[in-house]
């Protein structure tokens, strides 16, 4: 492929991936049948906190207007939690993973399976809290149900196709740029509620400026933490080919501190999500839905606690799956390459599990401060959701991300047409 080609490919799929992400933030407006939509508002209007505003957030705004992509991505997700979490643990996951490609579409079969079971089943969950809003329906009954469950579950699996064109013939990972997205689009209008609420003398001037120069800082701090590595040095030894030597040079084995990404706050954040499943979305009437609801607020210590405990866990357990210290122990082995001072083989394996579990812990901090800081913010204070630490996090890493598969594309195209100008010099 030539150095314009692959330009004109780069070209072709950040374009891709604007359409995609357009018709996206399109389906976010386009209404369920048979919602009267002033009755939507004034419902909405008093319960953008909690689990539904972390909803809202997810899903672009979606929720608020109660959209056909009003689950979001998030039984996409949920499903993921599930097959990855029964590839740690059940032998039958565990033998589809070591078949290779093969494997892997069983497994991507699968998950879409679980998608359609759990957006089905929070799609009925959401019918039946809309039809117990008082005149929030316009026809209650079963055909309005069978009508609000197949647009939502439709919504859903097309969102989650979209996602997959992306990553297949766009730039960055589809599903997390369809979140990253829906957060960007609401952004605005966070700060245009931010900077009523100190016209309307709501909240202090010097908060405000407190609030952005703290948001500031966390975005600077979690650039950081991404791009921190751990490098551990590996020699290559000397080796006489007839007259000459080769080897006998030194390179590093890179380790970021956070090797999970964005991961364990989305799962985590989705988990949180499934209580409003149970509690079948009845959002103003229903008491037990209020009574589990107080508990899952900002600044509850339940909601709190468990926030934390699911981004720790999800931390360890997606680096666990996703980095096999014991295989890159055998590959450097394989190429002769060693770590000074340690044996090769069993040693180096157990001397990069070492510092991997010291990164990972680092990294679980770091993910869970920048996370439930912000949280307390927005509990104490009428801050907008969509300036909590998930939402920075998410944007910024997803940001850092694609970028990154940018620049790389950019990169290999210099070098080819590098390659090709020393070729045509000789």
């Amino acid at each position: 492929m030539s150095s314009s080609s692959q330009s004109n490919d780069l070209k072709n799929r950040i374009i891709f991936t604007i359409f995609i992400l357009a018709v996206y933030r399109f389906g976010t407006f386009v209404p369920i049948p048979g919602i009267d939509p002033e009755q939507l508002q004034t419902m909405m209007s008093g319960n953008q906190k909690g689990l539904l505003g972390m909803f809202n957030v997810f899903s672009g705004g979606a929720v608020s207007r109660m959209a056909i992509f009003a689950l979001g991505i998030m039984p996409y997700i949920s499903s993921s939690i599930i097959v990855q979490l029964l590839t740690g643990v059940s032998d039958y996951f565990k033998n589809l993973k070591a078949q290779g490609e093969i494997g892997r579409a069983k497994i991507t079969q699968i998950t879409r399976y679980g998608t359609v079971l759990l957006a089905t089943i929070q799609g009925y969950g959401l019918s039946v809290g809309l039809q117990s809003s008082a005149n929030l329906v316009i026809n209650p009954g079963l055909f309005f149900t069978i009508t609000a469950v197949s647009t939502i579950v439709a919504g859903t699996m097309f969102l989650m196709w979209l996602g997959e064109q992306i990553t297949q013939r766009g730039i960055g990972n589809g599903i997390s740029l369809i979140i990253f997205a829906g957060i960007v689009a609401e952004i605005p209008r966070a700060l245009v509620t931010t900077f009523e609420l100190g016209r309307t003398g709501a909240v202090s001037t010097m908060m405000i400026i407190g609030i952005f120069v703290l948001l500031v800082g966390t975005i600077m701090f979690i650039v950081f933490m991404e791009r921190a590595l751990r490098k551990i040095l590996i020699n290559y030894p000397k080796r006489q080919m007839g007259n000459k030597m080769y080897g006998g040079e030194s390179s590093h084995l890179p380790l970021k501190i956070n090797q999970a990404g964005v991961i364990p706050a989305i799962f985590a954040s989705a988990l949180l999500l499934l209580p409003v499943t149970f509690s079948n979305f009845s959002f103003s009437d229903n008491d037990a839905f209020l009574n589990i609801s107080s508990f899952f607020t900002q600044g509850q210590p339940l909601y709190m606690l468990l926030y934390a405990s699911g981004i720790i866990f999800f931390t360890f357990f997606y680096t666990s799956i996703t980095f096999n210290p014991t295989e890159t122990a055998d590959n450097l082995r394989k190429y002769g390459g060693f770590v000074p001072g340690i044996r090769p083989g069993e040693n180096t394996a157990l001397y990069i599990d070492k510092i991997v579990t010291k990164l990972t812990t680092i990294g679980a901090c770091y993910l869970t401060l920048v996370c439930l800081m912000p949280e307390f913010l927005i509990a104490n204070y009428p801050i907008p959701f969509y300036l909590g630490g998930t939402s920075i996090l998410i944007v910024v890493v997803v940001a850092i991300d694609t970028v990154t598969q940018i620049q790389t594309r950019l990169m290999s195209s210099q070098y080819e047409q590098l390659i090709k100008k020393t070729k045509f010099g000789k």
